[in-house]
């Protein structure tokens, strides 16, 4: 559990119990009402995320000690005396909490009335299981209006989930604008690589005649004057020129739709790691595979610029999903240890031979072929060597278990953060 669920379980701890404690007596007895149980539902509702046996366990205790404490300080009663009194509350909250997960209500958010009527049956069935505990196991009169009971439950359900309603409607049109910024910049980069793939082509089809006239010259080279070979040599470099000048447009131009990012380019791990899994799933099921991907994050990591680290990782894992048959796991690890900044990626794929361990990383090596025989392009991982040490760090094929191949790398977190920059 990390420190932001930790401060929230802690602050849910010492809030539920005080909230408890503001509570009027809407009829006249003992019938009282207090504000708990919908701070009690509403953080129930609120953070899906967090361990809910843990957070209902730690309120239902700290409720009882904190009411006990009370009556101790208050000099009214013992220890023994209070632990009596205000135990049974203990399986108040316990049985609200367990219904609400046994009931599954976070399924129903996109039905408030259906929210709101379990939040009415989590409270009255709460209410009687405490009931019970005193009648029966503490032995104290208990005497209830189960009408009137209904109504606060309604009151309070519905009170606590408009208020969850503003907030999940806040939330969604703050994703919304996000989105919306989003979806615009996407065009302002797709519209600059739009420009630069023209070229792109352009300077692919030069590529593809130089390569013609440069076989033709080849084959004929014995037979023509020394003057035409001369021209025709000329010809060829003047081409291979004009190809070089439009790559470094193209360069040029990509190098400004990258920098147009801005602070756009920093990404916490854990946001990169997620965009990673999520598109390389995508890619398995494309190839119809079945891979399930693992990530596991350790140490003290800043926002890392996005487009650096996701194309090392993506690079590496994408592989590893071409690698694997048909079922298959990958282990994405990043770890922050002195300085440094350590990936780890490890698939049960067909593994590496040993005699082309040396070769794995040099330009236009690979080990995979498509359905017609085709060889892939072979970059990956010359491309991702290359990356990675002109940021100093290391790329290493690592001895792991058998028939596992894992891919470790090593860059100086220092570094990782100036290629933002």
């Amino acid at each position: 559990m990390n420190k932001k669920k930790v401060g929230f379980l802690l602050l849910v701890m010492v809030m539920v119990p005080l909230a408890g404690e503001l509570k009027f007596y809407p009829v006249e007895g003992n019938f009282r009402v207090s504000f708990g149980t919908p701070l009690f539902f509403f953080f129930l509702l609120w953070r899906r995320s967090l361990h809910q046996y843990t957070l209902i366990l730690s309120v239902a205790l700290c409720v009882v000690l904190f009411r006990v404490g009370l009556g101790v300080a208050s000099g009214e009663v013992g220890v023994s005396e209070a632990f009596m009194l205000h135990f049974p509350v203990f399986f108040y909250y316990l049985t609200y909490g367990g219904l609400f997960q046994l009931l599954n209500v976070p399924r129903y958010y996109t039905k408030p009335l259906v929210v709101g009527g379990c939040g009415v049956l989590l409270e009255v069935m709460a209410s009687m299981a405490e009931m019970v505990i005193r009648s029966g196991v503490a032995d104290q009169a208990v005497g209830f209006d189960l009408w009137l009971l209904l109504e606060v439950a309604v009151v309070r359900s519905f009170f606590v989930l408009g208020f969850f309603n503003i907030l999940l409607y806040r939330q969604a049109k703050i994703e919304e604008e996000q989105h919306k910024q989003q979806s615009e910049h996407m065009m302002m980069v797709v519209s600059g690589l739009y420009a630069e793939a023209v070229q792109l082509s352009k300077s692919m089809k030069d590529a593809e005649m130089v390569t013609k006239e440069s076989y033709d010259l080849y084959r004929n080279i014995q037979e023509l004057p020394v003057t035409e070979r001369s021209s025709a040599v000329l010809g060829i470099a003047s081409r291979v020129h004009e190809i070089k000048k439009g790559n470094q447009r193209i360069y040029a131009g990509l190098s400004q739709v990258i920098s147009r990012e801005g602070e756009a380019t920093y990404l916490h791990v854990e946001r990169i790691g997620k965009i990673v899994k999520q598109a390389n799933e995508q890619y398995a099921a494309y190839l119809g595979k079945q891979i399930d991907i693992r990530l596991v994050y350790e140490g003290n990591h800043p926002p890392y610029p996005t487009y650096a680290l996701l194309s090392v990782l993506n690079n590496l894992i994408s592989n590893a999903v071409e690698a694997i048959e048909d079922k298959g796991r990958i282990d994405l690890e990043v770890r922050e240890r002195n300085g440094q900044v350590e990936c780890k990626v490890t698939d049960n794929g067909r593994g590496v031979p040993e005699k082309m361990r040396e070769m794995i990383f040099k330009h236009g090596y690979t080990s995979k072929f498509d359905s017609s025989g085709e060889a892939s392009t072979g970059i990956g991982l010359s491309y991702v060597q290359e990356v990675v040490e002109g940021m100093s760090g290391s790329i290493n094929l690592v001895d792991e278990e058998e028939k596992k191949t894992t891919f470790f790398v090593r860059i100086p977190q220092a570094k990782l953060v100036e290629m933002g920059q």
